[in-house]
C-alpha cells in the first residue's frame, strides 16, 4: 500500500465515524430543532452500545449447498425507523461510503444507483444481522464543487447521495452460491477462475498472473475484447484493460 492510499482509506474511515456521530446527535437533538419527533433511533446492543461497527463485529457460520463457511465482519450501523401512527418499527441497515476524487462522482449523470459490489456487501450484512427491513447505502463526497453554490448548482453536483435497497432472497442466494463455490474450490484444491473486475484490489496480483495457464490467459484476453465491444461503462472497461495489461506485463517479464 502506497502512502497516499493509506491516507485515502483513513479519510474514508473518518467519514464513516463522522456520519455515525451525526446520527447520534440527530437522535438526541432532532425534536428540539424541528419540533417533531425523531423518525428513527439507533439500534442498541444488549449492553446499550450503538449498533455500530466494532460493537457488533460478528462471525456467522452458514451451511449452503453442502459447504460450511463463515461470514465475518461488521456493518456500519442499524437504525430503527418508527412509524408513530401505527407503532411499526423497521430495522434499517446503513452502509457509509466516501468519494474523494471528484465532486461529479456523486452527480446524477455519473451516479445512477449504488455500486454492484456495495449491494453485494450489504446483502452479506443482511445475512449476518438480518432479517432487516431495508438498507441504506450512503455516499458522502469529500470533494465539493464550491463553498458558495446556488441550490440549483448543488442539485446538479450533490455531495450526499442515499440509495434504498431491498435485499431479496434471490440476492442472498446469489451471494451464498458464490461463497459455497469458492469453499468447494478450496476443498478440491482447484482455484476459481480469475475475475478481472475485482483484480485491482487483489493482494496477490503477481502470483495470480504467473499461475495462469496459457488457456486461462487466452480466456481473459477474450473477456477484455468482449468488454471493449460491449455497452459497459467506460470506467469498467478501463479496469478490465488495466488489469489485463498488468497480467500480460508480469508474464512477459517472467519469461525474459
Amino acid at each position: 500500500m502506497k502512502p497516499w492510499q493509506r491516507r485515502y482509506t483513513a479519510r474514508g474511515t473518518a467519514v464513516g465515524d463522522w456520519l455515525q456521530r451525526e446520527l447520534l446527535l440527530a437522535e438526541r437533538h432532532y425534536e428540539k430543532f424541528t419540533g417533531e419527533k425523531v423518525p428513527f433511533t439507533i439500534a442498541r446492543t444488549d449492553e446499550g452500545n450503538p449498533f455500530f461497527e466494532d460493537f457488533v463485529k460478528t462471525q456467522k457460520f452458514i451451511e449452503h449447498k453442502g459447504q460450511r463457511f463463515s461470514l465475518f465482519g461488521t456493518c456500519d450501523g442499524v437504525l430503527l425507523y418508527i412509524n408513530y401512527a401505527t407503532g411499526e418499527v423497521l430495522r434499517i441497515g446503513i452502509e457509509i461510503k466516501s468519494k474523494q476524487t471528484s465532486y461529479s462522482e456523486t452527480g446524477f449523470q455519473r451516479m445512477k444507483g449504488p455500486k454492484e459490489e456495495h449491494v453485494k456487501q450489504i446483502t452479506s450484512y443482511d445475512l449476518m444481522y438480518g432479517p432487516l427491513d431495508g438498507y441504506l447505502i450512503v455516499y458522502v463526497n469529500c470533494s465539493i464543487k464550491a463553498w458558495f453554490m446556488s441550490e440549483e448548482e448543488h442539485e446538479k453536483a450533490p455531495d450526499f447521495r442515499v440509495f434504498g435497497v431491498d435485499v431479496t432472497d434471490e440476492m442472498k442466494s446469489e451471494i451464498l452460491d458464490k461463497f459455497a463455490y469458492v469453499t468447494k474450490c478450496v476443498a478440491d484444491g482447484t482455484a476459481p477462475a480469475l475475475e478481472l473486475e475485482s483484480f485491482r484490489f487483489n493482494n496477490f496480483k503477481r502470483s495470480c498472473a504467473l499461475s495462469l495457464t496459457d488457456e486461462e490467459f487466452a480466456i481473459l484476453k477474450a473477456q477484455v475484447k468482449r468488454a471493449q465491444r460491449s455497452g459497459l461503462p467506460q470506467w469498467k472497461i478501463d479496469s478490465y484493460v488495466e488489469s489485463f495489461m498488468f497480467i500480460q506485463e508480469v508474464r512477459e517479464g517472467a519469461s525474459e
